[in-house]
């Protein structure tokens, strides 16, 4: 078994401490006060769609049962996020919304296909 594997290994069985540091990490960044509003709606996708993304890869990953649940509370919490966000000087989108629930999809897809293909035949 190499390193990369290895690693994904250990990242399967701690998934939970990498999602809770993970979302709070957005949650923190994403309700920080700002001074003055953010640039132009829309310049911050990619950014989302990655946040969200990584987010939900481990706990796919693991293989949970319940992932979906899990996929659909993460999305639940990042339109929270968009619904919070005016109040504290920053720009809630639901075209933000919509990345982050495209990054989760991704992040699960890609967390799914790794360990069927990669940590499988690591352990054959």
């Amino acid at each position: 078994m190499n390193w990369f594997s290895q690693a994904l290994r250990a990242l399967a069985r701690n998934w939970h401490i990498f999602s809770l540091a993970c979302l709070a990490t957005i949650t923190t960044f994403s309700l920080i006060p700002l001074p003055e509003l953010p640039l132009p709606a829309g310049s911050d996708k990619l950014h989302h769609f990655v946040a969200y993304g990584t987010l939900m890869f481990p706990a796919a990953l693991r293989g949970k049962r319940r992932w979906f649940v899990l996929a659909l509370v993460y999305i639940a919490w990042s339109g929270g996020i968009e619904l919070i966000q005016p109040f504290v000087n920053r720009n809630g989108e639901w075209l933000d919304l919509l990345a982050n629930s495209i990054g989760v999809g991704v992040g699960a897809l890609i967390g799914m296909l790794i360990r069927r293909l990669l940590l499988r035949d690591a352990s054959n």
